[in-house]
């Protein structure tokens, strides 16, 4: 699957210079040229992508994760994590799913792929699993709890419009559904394991 990357609205420069070098984080600096012809430096940062699963079960419910790290308050949201360096999107999707959930998918469809803030390349491809199969228990990374939470379609959509849900970046697609019944009903559609 040939996964394209979602361009940014400030795309860094080719001639951009990392002046930082972090953990998660490298920063980035160029000049540019203003509308009166004077040169401002701009600064944009740069982190790993990230994946996010919605594993749906033959039966129909939908499994969140409820979890806990360090430094957070405990949340509500998918399985997920960050692409590694070298790794293929649905490679990390596949993997995280796998490491979180213990299940495996026989079909990941891509839902939805974008970078979600101007001033940081990072982009977030949102999948949904089907044709689960349970091969083993979750294996967590050392600053990671997570219990799995089953939930209904209808459950679903009541949990991800919470303000509070994890996964802001697909929390307008259902508000759309929870407002408009055409939105749900096509939601519904890529969440039914039969389809």
């Amino acid at each position: 699957m040939n996964i394209e990357r979602p361009k940014s609205n400030q795309p860094i420069p080719p001639d951009a210079k990392k002046v930082f070098s972090g953990v998660l984080f490298d920063v980035y600096q160029w000049e540019q040229k203003m509308f009166d012809g004077s040169v401002a430096t701009f600064e944009k940062l740069k982190r790993p992508d990230t994946v996010v699963v919605f594993p749906v079960l033959p039966n129909g419910r939908i499994i969140l994760t409820e979890q806990e790290q360090p430094g957070k308050e405990s949340f509500i949201g998918a399985a997920g994590g960050r692409v590694d360096a070298g790794e293929e999107v649905i490679d990390a999707a596949k993997r995280e799913l796998l490491e979180e959930t213990g299940y495996t998918a026989e079909r990941l469809e891509l839902w939805d792929a974008r970078q979600p803030v101007g001033k940081l390349d990072w982009a977030v491809f949102t999948f949904v699993a089907k044709g689960l199969k349970q091969v083993a228990e979750p294996h967590l990374d050392a600053g990671e709890r997570i219990s799995l939470k089953l939930v209904t379609f209808d459950e679903l959509i009541e949990i991800a419009t919470d303000e509070n849900f994890y996964e802001q970046e697909t929390q307008n697609k259902f508000l759309e559904a929870k407002y408009d019944g055409a939105k749900k009903e096509e939601l519904r559609k890529l969440f039914d394991p039969a389809v």
